[in-house]
């Protein structure tokens, strides 16, 4: 059962950025839902612009940030520069292991994500329950129809 996002209506996964808004989850960029967050770039930008922050395996390079590239029409970015495989959670993995990162701020980027999953999460296994209930409804309704129309039926016999 997957959550969708109340702006473009697409499931919303795991791995997407998101935020909340009265109780609902929507993609912070719904064309992009991916992508690194402001903040991560931000940290990113700041404390590992001189070292290698993404490796792709598929071509065995490793870039710094300012090095990714992107694609403007294709609206992706964090992309290796010479295959184009997308980097974003390769350098999302760097920054939670930057020992370059004060320890705290670090701290609180991990915490942000996983809190970010867990809500996810949360949304998924209540959508779930949700789910079971009105089936168990629906088939309350079922069978209360069935027992009208069965007395109906003797009620019109007799």
């Amino acid at each position: 059962m997957h959550v969708y996002c109340t702006k473009c209506s697409q499931p919303i996964a795991l791995t997407d950025i998101i935020e909340s808004s009265n109780g609902r989850l929507s993609h912070l960029d719904c064309k992009r839902p991916q992508t690194l967050t402001p903040e991560e770039r931000a940290l990113l930008f700041v404390y590992c612009s001189t070292h290698a922050v993404a490796k792709c395996i598929a071509c065995g390079l490793s870039f710094r940030f300012a090095e990714l590239a992107a694609d403007v029409l294709g609206g992706r970015s964090n992309i290796c520069p010479r295959c184009r495989h997308d980097l974003t959670e390769n350098a999302r993995a760097h920054l939670f292991g930057c020992e370059r990162l004060p320890e705290e701020i670090r701290r609180q980027a991990q915490e942000v994500r996983e809190t970010a999953q867990g809500l996810v999460k949360h949304s998924m296994a209540l959508r779930d329950t949700s789910d079971v209930l009105m089936r168990e409804m629906e088939t309350a309704l079922f069978r209360a129809q069935q027992s009208l129309k069965a007395v109906m039926a003797r009620r019109a016999a007799s």
